[in-house]
């Protein structure tokens, strides 16, 4: 097992580098922290390239630490884990895994949920985990969205893309892909000739589209689906938060 005691150390420097999505692009890797996450990796084979933990904390994860090798192991300090850590107070086991495979149209069937432009790190990582929930078999993330490897978007999923299929695409090519293949595509929107989501049939290929937390989704993304929905509501708010909204329409396929 390696030891590190350092921040100045120039390892830690380039794991350090990963809070940044070019940095985490360039490498094909990521950090993910705390026991829950750390488990997930391990439970789900992910590529896990180090696992970081502290002397102080060995006997407290040693059933994280006995299901990997020895050779993958690097004991840090106390202050390692909280100069890598975005939280004001982290668990003290941490790991770094390869990124996954990009999946393709083909690898993923059945229902899909479609991100155009979802900024907010808490919103694409709550609907990556309620897609996992209700039983979607992946989720794509078009131009505009927050990176999945964003470590917000990693404490929102809790795990979730270790158990479905997320993938970046640019999704006018991606619609027109998945209609080529039998699937009926629906963008949530509030216009005349929208349907309630509880009109949506429950056909085996459906993709639900989610729209920007301000602007909604594109009009030419609009354009290419079959049809929009909307979700009725009978209080005085004039719209649901994204994350919600994509919950409830996911949950009622």
């Amino acid at each position: 097992m390696k030891i590190i005691e350092s921040n100045k150390n120039e390892w830690i420097k380039q794991l350090k580098k990963l809070e940044k999505k070019k940095y985490r692009d360039l490498e094909n890797r990521y950090l993910i922290e705390g026991e829950h996450l750390v488990e997930e990796a391990i439970m789900n084979q992910s590529d896990i390239e180090f696992l970081l933990i502290t002397a102080e904390s060995y006997e407290t994860y040693q059933h994280l630490v006995t299901k990997v090798s020895d050779d993958i192991l690097v004991q840090v300090t106390t202050d390692i884990i909280k100069h890598l850590s975005s939280l004001p107070s982290p668990q003290q086991v941490m790991a770094i895994v390869k990124k996954g495979v990009k999946a393709n149209k083909e690898s993923i069937k059945n229902h899909l949920l479609l991100l155009d432009n979802v900024q907010d790190p808490g919103n694409v990582g709550t609907m990556i985990r309620t897609a996992d929930a209700a039983g979607f078999k992946g989720v794509v993330l078009g131009e505009g969205s927050a990176d999945i490897y964003n470590t917000k978007v990693l404490r929102s999923m809790q795990g979730s893309h270790f158990h479905i299929q997320v993938e970046e695409a640019t999704l006018e090519n991606y619609i027109i892909e998945l209609k080529n293949d039998g699937y009926q595509v629906y963008a949530t929107e509030l216009n005349d000739q929208a349907i309630s989501f509880k009109e949506i049939p429950t056909t085996e290929k459906i993709a639900i589209i989610m729209g920007n937390e301000g602007q909604g989704v594109r009009k030419e993304i609009i354009d290419l689906c079959d049809c929009p929905v909307y979700i009725p509501m009978f209080g005085q708010a004039e719209s649901l938060n994204v994350a919600v909204a994509a919950g409830i329409v996911m949950f009622s396929l």
